[in-house]
């Protein structure tokens, strides 16, 4: 795989793309949802046109073969023995946090998460009917971690479920196992269930970080936890919306299917066959997408960091930036660096709003515009 394939420029305009659409008609590039503006891998589009001159579309099953990839992977990439029965298919990851509000608690009752964190983990429990409780991340070696202190105080009789990410989106922290098997001990000791979000562990861009999911610590975390996946942002095929949960524990599974009947349709067959070519053949690709990514990643904190008013930590998974740009003094950051050029996602979305996020999953020169088009606008902005 040769980095020329993640440079070439694709035009997504015209596409319906939710990314591109936004600023339909302007010259502002969108570096704001997460997806990236890489075609998806070759295996991956071989086996959908396969599907497309096979002719028929009709209702469809989860693949044995791809519940037997899935759990081979988890295996291989964690020593996490999971079995077919314990993943549920699910068309995108989001509705899998509102399934698990639904399921681990009842209306009135409470929901923690920390911030900053993925908009969906804060409306999740309000749509729900549940209460929020928010605690904001602790900021320890340029990481942004959960404050296990903070979350232990914050618990309540009325407390079910923490929702949690891994690597955190938008921060890009990688959880140690250290750290994880505190949390464990936490959502123990107090009876609670954790749902974790686990769709970036395929893109851990510092080289010696391993991702491992809380719920592959011990079988007893395992019963507690839900753990959300989905080979979407890694292989560049959301739109087919195909994701799963792992579930081990019998009945709380049951209860997450109960609760989901008639309500969050089946995968389609074109999601079940992106996934299946994805996870059977995509790790080549995805390695080199992960260098191309890492390039991207360096050249970003550099040239961030040489920005007066900017501040950038490294990134240790995922091909989005949570950029510090409090020092700059803006009165609306968002619609700043859109007068600018770029459109990224403003950080009240995600409770900080005193930082930006910006997704580096394209190619490098539409990264290197982007770039321009920030610092041309600061130190314009800015006093001599």
């Amino acid at each position: 795989m040769s980095p020329t394939d993640f440079d070439r420029l694709i035009d997504r305009r015209d596409t319906a793309s939710e990314k591109w659409e936004r600023y339909r008609d302007t010259e502002i590039l969108p570096m704001w949802v997460a997806d990236t503006d890489f075609i998806a891998p070759q295996a991956v589009l071989k086996a959908l046109h396969a599907r497309v001159d096979h002719g028929v579309f009709g209702y469809t099953n989860a693949p044995a073969r791809l519940n037997e990839l899935v759990c081979e992977r988890l295996d291989r990439l964690y020593g996490w023995s999971v079995t077919g029965d314990d993943l549920v298919w699910l068309p995108g990851l989001v509705c899998g946090l509102h399934l698990a509000c639904r399921t681990t608690s009842t209306a009135g009752e409470a929901v923690m998460t920390a911030q900053p964190i993925y908009p969906p983990f804060m409306s999740a429990p309000r749509l729900s009917e549940r209460q929020l409780i928010t605690l904001p991340m602790l900021r320890q070696e340029q990481r942004s971690v959960i404050d296990f202190d903070a979350l232990e105080a914050a618990i309540t009789p009325s407390t079910r479920l923490l929702l949690f990410c891994n690597p955190h989106n938008p921060g890009g922290t990688v959880y140690r196992r250290d750290e994880l098997e505190r949390l464990a001990e936490i959502i123990l000791k107090h009876d609670l269930y954790i749902c974790s979000d686990e769709i970036h562990c395929d893109l851990i861009l510092e080289p010696g970080l391993q991702h491992t999911p809380i719920a592959s610590l011990n079988s007893a975390i395992a019963e507690r936890c839900i753990t959300l996946m989905a080979p979407s942002k890694t292989y560049n095929i959301a739109g087919l919306g195909c994701s799963f949960a792992v579930i081990q524990n019998p009945q709380l599974r049951r209860q997450f299917q109960r609760t989901r009947k008639g309500i969050v349709p089946d995968v389609n067959l074109m999601g079940y066959t992106a996934a299946e070519a994805a996870y059977a053949d995509g790790d080549e690709w995805n390695r080199a997408q992960l260098e191309y990514l890492r390039g991207n990643r360096d050249y970003l904190v550099r040239e961030i960091n040489a920005i007066p008013g900017l501040k950038l930590d490294p990134i240790e998974a995922t091909y989005l930036a949570w950029i510090d740009v409090s020092a700059a003094k803006l009165e609306n950051p968002a619609y700043f660096f859109e007068q600018a050029g770029v459109g990224m996602s403003p950080g009240r979305d995600f409770g900080d709003e005193r930082y930006m996020r910006l997704n580096f999953g394209c190619p490098r020169a539409l990264l290197e515009e982007a770039v321009s088009r920030i610092k041309r606008a600061l130190l314009n902005h800015l006093p001599a």
